[in-house]
C-alpha cells in the first residue's frame, strides 16, 4: 500500500513538473512573439502619416526576421483617383535594385565552373570596347559589377532612346571617361548592361529567362517579371506618380528593357521577401542552395570604397565607411553591418535592406519618384528591431528634402535673373532648322513648326524652344516630368550654325542637308 502511495505521489509530481513545464513553455512562447511583434508596434500608424507628409499614392513593405516574414502589408492606392488599394502581392518596379539578381547570376555561372570574377570582360563580349584601349583589355567581370569603370552614367544613351542592347553596347566605345579606370566609385548603368550579356553569353539564353528559370522560379516570385510588356498579365499592378508643379500626378510606365540587367525587374513585396531569404540564408532557402555562400559573401564584400559627400551624409549620416559590392551598397549602422539597394524609375521607388547578424531584412517599394522615404523608412524600421533610439527619420528627411527644393528654387530664380534682356537670335529662325547627331547619342532634329522651333531626339524627347537670349533656348518639353533645359546653338566662322549644346549630352553637330 505504502508503495502504491509512493508511486502515486511520484506521478503526481512527475505531472506537476509536465504542467509547470508545459505553462513555462507557452510563456516564454508568448514573451518571444510579444518580443519579435514588438518592433512592429505603431509601425503601421507610422508609415501612413510619412506617406501623406511625402505625397505618396501606394507603398508596400515586407520584413523578414530570422527566415519567417513576420510583416508583409500594403498601403494607400495603385492610382490615384481609382478606388484599389495596394497590398502585399501588388507589383511595382523595384528599378536598381534589379542589379543584384545580375550579380547572382553571374555568380550561379560562377559556382558552376564557367567563369571567374576576374576574368576579362571581353573573353565573352569580344566586340566590347571603351573609350580607351587599356580599360578594354584590363575590364574585369568584376568591374562590370562595382561601379569602378572610369566612365560616366551615359543613361541617355538607354534612357528614351530606340537603342537595342546590343546598339548601346556598340556605342559606348564612345563615352569618354571622367576619371581613371579603378581610381573611385562613379555610377554606372551600362556596365550592368554589359554583365548581363555575359550571363547570355555564358548560359547560353538570354538574361530574361536566366532570371526568371534560375532566380525567380526557385524562390517562387510566380508574379514577377522583367519587363513592363509583361505587367498586362496581372490585374494587381501599381501606376507610377511623379510630382509636377507642385501635384503628383499618375505617369505612364517608361520601357527600359534596353537597359533591363540593370534595372527592370517588377515585383512584389511578398516576392521579394523570398530574394531577402535568399541572401539572409547565404544562397540557401527552404533547403535548397541556388548560390553558394563562398559568392554570396564576395558580393556582400567591400569592392570599391565609396567617400562620402554631401549627398551621403544625409542618406547615411551615422555611417562610417561606405563601400560598394557585386550589387550591393555595403555601409555600418550602430555597429551593424547593412546590405542594401535602392530602385528608382520613371514614378517608382524600392529599398531592399539586410542586416545579416541579425537575420533581419526588408523590402519598401513605391509608387512615387523623387522621394526618398523609402530610405527613411529602412532606418525607422532598422532602428524598432535594433533599439537604437526614437529618431523621426520621416521627418528628418523631409526637412533635407524641403532645403534641396528651396535651393533648386533659387537656382532657377539665379538663372532667370541672369538671363540678357531684349536680344535677338543671331538667325532667321528656320536657320537652326536641320539634323544633328553625335556619335555616342546618335541623331536630333529641329524643325520649324507654326513659326517656332522644336526639337526632337528619340520617342521620349520633344520639346517645344522658346528663345531665352542670344542663340540659347528654353527647352520645354512635352513630357511635363522632363525640366525645361537651356540648349546653345554654337555658329561657325560663316555664320552658319555648326553644334547644339545639349546638358547631358554634349555638342551635337550639324548634318549636311541630303
Amino acid at each position: 500500500m505504502r508503495i502504491a502511495q509512493d508511486v502515486t505521489m511520484i506521478q503526481s509530481h512527475r505531472y506537476l513538473r509536465l504542467v509547470a513545464l508545459a505553462l513555462s513553455t507557452i510563456i516564454l512562447a508568448a514573451t518571444r512573439a510579444t518580443a519579435a511583434d514588438a518592433p512592429l508596434d505603431g509601425l503601421d500608424a507610422y508609415v501612413a502619416k510619412a506617406m501623406t507628409d511625402w505625397q505618396v499614392p501606394g507603398t508596400a513593405i515586407a520584413i523578414v526576421k530570422d527566415d519567417t516574414i513576420v510583416y508583409a502589408k500594403g498601403f494607400g492606392l495603385r492610382k490615384l483617383g481609382e478606388d484599389k488599394p495596394v497590398d502585399a502581392g501588388t507589383l511595382f518596379a523595384i528599378g536598381s535594385a534589379s542589379k543584384a539578381f545580375t550579380a547572382a547570376s553571374l555568380a550561379i555561372l560562377i559556382d558552376e565552373g564557367k567563369l571567374n570574377w576576374d576574368d576579362p570582360a571581353t573573353q565573352y563580349l569580344p566586340t566590347l570596347a571603351l573609350f580607351d584601349p587599356y580599360v578594354t583589355r584590363e575590364l574585369t567581370v568584376r568591374d562590370l559589377l562595382c561601379h569602378r569603370s572610369g566612365l560616366p552614367r551615359g543613361d541617355l544613351l538607354w534612357y528614351g532612346t530606340t537603342f537595342d542592347r546590343g546598339e548601346i553596347l556598340r556605342r559606348v566605345r564612345y563615352l569618354k571617361p571622367e576619371w581613371s579606370f579603378r581610381s573611385r566609385f562613379g555610377y554606372q548603368n551600362i556596365m550592368y548592361l554589359a554583365a548581363g550579356e555575359v550571363v547570355a553569353k555564358t548560359a547560353g539564353q538570354g538574361w530574361d529567362d536566366f532570371i526568371k528559370q534560375r532566380l525567380f522560379l526557385p524562390l517562387g516570385m510566380k508574379s514577377s517579371c522583367t519587363s513592363v510588356r509583361e505587367l498586362s498579365a496581372s490585374d494587381n499592378v501599381a501606376t507610377p506618380h511623379v510630382k509636377i508643379e507642385d501635384k503628383v500626378e499618375p505617369i505612364a510606365w517608361r520601357n527600359i528593357d534596353n537597359i533591363a540587367p540593370a534595372g527592370s525587374i517588377n515585383s512584389s513585396v511578398t516576392d521579394m521577401a523570398q530574394w531577402v531569404r535568399l541572401q539572409l540564408g547565404q544562397g540557401a532557402i527552404d533547403g535548397k542552395r541556388l548560390v553558394s555562400e563562398a559568392a554570396v559573401k564576395e558580393m556582400h564584400a567591400s569592392q570599391t570604397v565609396m567617400p562620402k559627400d554631401e549627398n551621403s551624409e544625409r542618406l547615411y549620416p551615422d555611417a562610417h565607411l561606405l563601400a560598394y559590392g557585386l550589387g550591393w551598397f555595403l555601409h555600418d549602422y550602430h555597429g551593424r553591418k547593412i546590405v542594401e539597394h535602392g530602385g528608382a524609375i520613371d514614378g517608382m521607388r524600392a529599398q531592399v535592406a539586410l542586416i545579416p547578424e541579425e537575420k533581419l531584412g526588408l523590402v519598401i517599394l513605391m509608387n512615387r519618384g523623387g522621394t526618398a522615404l523609402p530610405t527613411m523608412l529602412m532606418f525607422h524600421v532598422f532602428d524598432q528591431f535594433l533599439k537604437t533610439g526614437t529618431r523621426d527619420w520621416s521627418g528628418e528627411g523631409q526637412a533635407w528634402v524641403k532645403k534641396l527644393e528651396e535651393q533648386a528654387r533659387e537656382a532657377k530664380a539665379k538663372q532667370e535673373a541672369e538671363r540678357a534682356k531684349d536680344t535677338k537670335p543671331s538667325l532667321a529662325l528656320e536657320k537652326y532648322a536641320g539634323r544633328y547627331a553625335d556619335e555616342l547619342y546618335g541623331e536630333a532634329e529641329i524643325t520649324l513648326e507654326d513659326g517656332k522651333l522644336v526639337l526632337r531626339r528619340g520617342p521620349a524627347f520633344t520639346a517645344d524652344l522658346e528663345h531665352w537670349h542670344y542663340d540659347t533656348f528654353r527647352a520645354k518639353f512635352r513630357d511635363r516630368t522632363i525640366e525645361p533645359q537651356l540648349i546653345t546653338f554654337r555658329l561657325d566662322a560663316a555664320g552658319k550654325v555648326a553644334t547644339i549644346e545639349m546638358p547631358g549630352l554634349g555638342q551635337f553637330k550639324a548634318q549636311a542637308a541630303k
